[in-house]
């Protein structure tokens, strides 16, 4: 069994999603990221042999969706992110879901990839079972997933910089630097611009995604 940790920030207008805004509101911005979440947290839910975690910030209170999104959440494991700044959040992510499933392997998305399906989470913890690390870059020069079968090799992670144009060839070098070999997943799109939702939303037209996207112009 992996433990499929899902990193996430609570869709609070104003503090999800801003690159959508214009065109988008900053509620519908919140809205679009609640119906991400969603779509990803179902198809997490509906992988075999996994074990949900979420690793949230946030309130939940003042969260788009919120009723929906506590009924999914009451169905995973929800642990608090920790740490100063986001890289030592992912590490200690892995720890916290490490510390609860000991000597299990943990693959780590986060909730930008609505597109995702049990069969491409599956292919991904498959990976686990032949490498010391799996990685899934991003075209945006990041990366959508990243697991390890010891997962204190995690901890690589709170050394590389976020949200750059090369975090995903830093991460390539931090995972070498550290002598593991890596099974390389396919290359997805994560959402970070209305470009990038209106490609997403093509790959999974029958989502909440792309209903929430609807027609935002």
């Amino acid at each position: 069994m992996t433990a499929l940790l899902v990193v996430a920030k609570s869709p609070v207008p104003g503090q999800v999603k801003t690159r959508l805004c214009p065109p988008a509101t900053p509620e519908r911005a919140a809205d679009i990221a609640a119906a991400c979440l969603l779509d990803t947290l179902e198809a997490v839910r509906a992988t075999p042999g996994v074990r949900p975690v979420v690793a949230m910030t946030g309130s939940l209170d003042a969260a788009r969706r919120s009723v929906e999104l506590r009924s999914q959440l009451r169905e995973c494991l929800v642990i608090e992110q920790r740490g100063n700044g986001f890289p030592a959040r992912l590490a200690a992510a892995h720890a916290d879901a490490a510390a609860r499933f000991p000597g299990r392997p943990v693959l780590q998305i986060g909730m930008d990839t609505p597109q995702l399906t049990p069969e491409v989470l599956t292919e991904a913890c498959a990976g686990l079972e032949r490498t010391e690390a799996v990685f899934g870059p991003a075209d945006d020069g990041g990366w959508w997933a990243i697991g390890f079968p010891d997962p204190r090799a995690a901890a690589l992670l709170a050394d590389v910089p976020t949200s750059l144009g090369d975090t995903g060839d830093r991460t390539r070098k931090a995972l070498a630097d550290n002598g593991l070999r890596v099974h390389e997943l396919r290359e997805m799109t994560d959402v970070d611009t209305i470009a990038d939702a209106r490609a997403v939303s093509a790959l999974a037209p029958r989502g909440r995604f792309a209903a929430a996207l609807g027609g935002l112009r």
